[in-house]
C-alpha cells in the first residue's frame, strides 16, 4: 500500500495537498483502517505526506532543495560502498555482480521498467554487501529507502533504462579492475544523475497539479 500510494504521489496521480482519507483508502485496498494508518505513517516518514491539525494527513512532495540534498548524501554513501567493494569483494561476489549486471541488460532490451527497477535494486544491494561494512550498508539502505519512490520514477523517462545500465557498466568495470577511486567516482556520478532524472520526472508533475 505504501509503495502504491508513494508512486501515485510522485507521479502526480495524487496531487500535493489532497487529504488521504482513511475510510476511502480502506475501501480501496480492502483492508481495515489499522494498516491504512500504518501506511499513512510510512508516507509521512518518506516525506510524501504530512499530518495537519484538524485536516488529517495530506499528500506532499519533498521540496526540490531537500530532494537534491538527499541525493547528494546518497551519492557519497554509494560512492563509499563502491570504493570498499572494489577492494573487498570476493571472487564469488564479483561473479554475482557481473551476472546481475548482464541480466539487467536483457531487461533494458525488453523495455520493462518495473522488472528493471527490481533488478536495479538487487544490483545496488550486491554492492552494499560487497563493501563488507555492515554499518555503511545499514545507513545506505536507510537512505535509499527514503528515496525509493523517486528512484523508481526516473525509469519512466524515455531512454533512462539504457543510460542507467551504461552508468552501471562503468561502475562494474572499475570494480572488476580493482580501481577503488574510479569505482567511487563512477557511482557518485551515477547517483547524482539519478537525482537529476528523478527531479526531471517529478517536478513537472508537481507543478502541473499546483498550477
Amino acid at each position: 500500500m505504501v509503495r502504491t500510494l508513494a508512486d501515485e504521489i510522485v507521479r502526480g496521480a495524487i496531487p500535493p495537498g489532497l487529504r488521504l482519507d482513511e475510510r476511502e483508502l480502506a475501501q480501496r485496498f480492502a483492508v481495515s483502517r489499522t494498516p491504512v494508518r500504518e501506511a499513512l505513517g510510512g508516507l509521512c516518514a518518506l516525506g510524501l505526506a504530512e499530518r495537519r491539525a484538524r485536516r488529517g494527513v495530506l499528500a506532499a512532495l519533498l521540496p526540490p532543495d531537500r530532494l537534491a540534498a538527499m541525493f547528494a548524501v546518497m551519492a557519497e554513501l554509494e560512492a563509499a560502498a563502491c570504493r570498499f567493494a572494489a577492494q573487498a569483494m570476493t571472487a564469488a561476489e564479483r561473479v554475482r555482480l557481473q551476472t546481475a549486471h548482464e541480466e539487467a541488460r536483457l531487461l533494458v532490451q525488453g523495455g520493462d521498467p518495473e522488472s528493471y527497477e527490481a533488478s536495479n535494486r538487487r544490483f545496488h544491494e550486491i554492492l552494499y554487501e560487497g563493501a563488507h561494512n555492515p554499518y555503511l550498508r545499514e545507513i545506505t539502505l536507510a537512505t535509499r529507502n527514503r528515496l525509493m519512490p523517486f528512484r523508481r520514477a526516473q525509469f519512466h523517462l524515455l531512454g533512462r533504462l539504457a543510460r542507467s545500465w551504461a552508468e552501471h557498466d562503468r561502475v562494474v568495470a572499475a570494480i572488476l579492475r580493482g580501481e577503488a577511486e574510479a569505482a567511487a567516482r563512477a557511482m557518485r556520478a551515477h547517483v547524482l544523475t539519478v537525482g537529476q532524472a528523478s527531479a526531471e520526472y517529478v517536478l513537472p508533475h508537481g507543478e502541473a497539479v499546483r498550477s
